[in-house]
C-alpha cells in the first residue's frame, strides 16, 4: 500500500483528483495538508481522510506518508518538491509544472539524483479520449498530419476576484494561459512530437489584472507538421476548437470540453463521444501505479513534463517579466 500526502487540498484535489487515489488499487489517501487549518480540518473530514495538518514539512517527512501529491499554485511547487526529494519520497506535481523551465529542471535533477521519480499531472496523456486521436493518427486515418490549429477563448467579463491567484504573475506566471494553454501544449507534444521553433506574442488587452490575457503563437512539431494557436480571454463567449489536418482527412476535438470527437476523410464524417470520467485524474493516478510497480512507463515524468515549460517561456519571454 503506498500511503499518500496532499499538500494544498484546493479545488482541483474535491473531485478532480483526490478521491481517486482511494480508488487506485495499492493507493490510500493518509493525510491532507493545508495553510488554514479549519480548511484541512473540513477536507479530511469530508474526503473520509485519516489525518491533517497546517505544517507542510510535518507532512512531507511523516514516516507513514510514502508519497506526496503537490496541488499548490505553481510558485510553491520548487522549494516543496525539492523538500520531498529530500525526504526520499516520490512527487505528483500539478501543473504547470513550476514557474519556468529552468525551476522545472531545477526538480527533475533533484528527484533523479534522488533516484526517485516526479510525477507531473498532465492527465490528458493518460485520458482515453485522446488516446483515441492518437491511435486515429497512428493508424493514418487522415494520412500524413500537415497542421494543427488550437483556438481557446473565454469571457472578459468572468469574475476576477481579489484573491484569484491564477492571474498574479508572481504566483501563478502568465495568468490563465499557463493556467490552461499547458494542459492543450503538452497533449499536442504526445499525439506529434516536442515543438520547436516555437514563437509567439503576449498582451494585456483589458487590463483587469496583471497578467497577460491575449497570446498566439506558431511552431513545428518533431513530426514535421506545423502548428498554431491563440488563447483569449478578454473575448465575448467561449471556444475551444483543436483542428488537426492531415493530407487525407482532419481531427476536431476540444482539450477541456465533452465534446465527440470527429473524423472527417473523403468517406464521411466520423463522430466518437468519449466522455470524461468523474475523477479526470484517475487514469493518470493509476499510470502512477503502473510505474511504481514496474509495469510502465509513467507518461509525464519530470523531464518530459518540462518540455512544455520551456515552449510557454519561449511564447510569452518567460514568466517573471
Amino acid at each position: 500500500m503506498v500511503r499518500w500526502g496532499i499538500i494544498g487540498c484546493g479545488d482541483v484535489t474535491e473531485v478532480k483528483s483526490g478521491p481517486a487515489f482511494n480508488k487506485v488499487a495499492g493507493f490510500s489517501l493518509d493525510m491532507v495538508m493545508r495553510r488554514d487549518a479549519a480548511k484541512a480540518e473540513d477536507y479530511a473530514r469530508r474526503h473520509q481522510v485519516p489525518r491533517w495538518t497546517s505544517d507542510a514539512d510535518q507532512l512531507i517527512n511523516d514516516p507513514a506518508i510514502d508519497a506526496v501529491y503537490i496541488a499548490t499554485p505553481p510558485s510553491s511547487h520548487l522549494p516543496y518538491a525539492l523538500k520531498v526529494a529530500a525526504a526520499g519520497k516520490p512527487a505528483y506535481v500539478e501543473k504547470p509544472m513550476a514557474m519556468s523551465h529552468a525551476e522545472c529542471l531545477e526538480m527533475t535533477e533533484a528527484f533523479e539524483k534522488a533516484g526517485l521519480p516526479l510525477f507531473v499531472a498532465y492527465y490528458r496523456r493518460s485520458l482515453p479520449r485522446f488516446e483515441t486521436v492518437r491511435h486515429w493518427i497512428g493508424e493514418g486515418r487522415i494520412g500524413t498530419v500537415r497542421h494543427l490549429h488550437w483556438g481557446l477563448t473565454r469571457s472578459g467579463d468572468r469574475e476576477i476576484k481579489p484573491d484569484n491567484w491564477r492571474v498574479d504573475p508572481a504566483i501563478a506566471g502568465a495568468g490563465y494561459f499557463a493556467d490552461l494553454a499547458c494542459h492543450g501544449l503538452d497533449l499536442f507534444a504526445h499525439l506529434l512530437g516536442d515543438l520547436g521553433q516555437v514563437g509567439g506574442v503576449a498582451a494585456n488587452q483589458q487590463g483587469r489584472y496583471a497578467a497577460e490575457d491575449a497570446v498566439s503563437a506558431c511552431w513545428r512539431f518533431a513530426s514535421g507538421a506545423t502548428g498554431s494557436g491563440f488563447w483569449n480571454f478578454a473575448a465575448q463567449g467561449t471556444m475551444d476548437e483543436v483542428t488537426i489536418l492531415g493530407e487525407k482527412g482532419r481531427i476536431e476535438f476540444s482539450v477541456f470540453e465533452n465534446v465527440p470527437l470527429k473524423l472527417i476523410t473523403a468517406a464521411g464524417e466520423e463522430t466518437l463521444s468519449v466522455p470524461h470520467p468523474v475523477n479526470i485524474q484517475q487514469a493518470h493516478i493509476e499510470n502512477i501505479r503502473r510505474h511504481l510497480a514496474g509495469e510502465a512507463k509513467f507518461p509525464a515524468l519530470g523531464r518530459e513534463a518540462a518540455k512544455v515549460s520551456a515552449v510557454m517561456d519561449q511564447i510569452v519571454g518567460g514568466y517573471y517579466r
